[in-house]
């Protein structure tokens, strides 16, 4: 079984937090969720768990949209 990641500690690993509490900024991913449905994470008992091919992917869109800077709408086109 691979080792499932918890959003709190994904939004860590891409450097998703807050600068001043650091503090995991989840909400962010939440939302990439809804617009890519490509991101299909595991819930259990209502928490939300990646998976390591999910992980790969989300750091390949927080590439395109932070480093590249493309809108969501752009990297729409490129997962297509």
């Amino acid at each position: 079984m691979t080792k499932l990641i918890p959003i709190s500690e994904l939004s860590k690993v891409l450097n998703l937090v807050n600068p001043k509490t650091q503090k995991p900024l989840n909400y962010i991913l939440r939302y990439w969720e809804k617009e890519f449905k490509q991101i299909k994470p595991k819930l259990v008992n209502n928490r939300r768990y990646y998976a390591p091919d999910q992980v790969e992917l989300l750091k390949f869109i927080k590439y395109l949209l932070k480093n590249k800077g493309l809108t969501v709408s752009g990297v729409k086109e490129v997962l297509r």
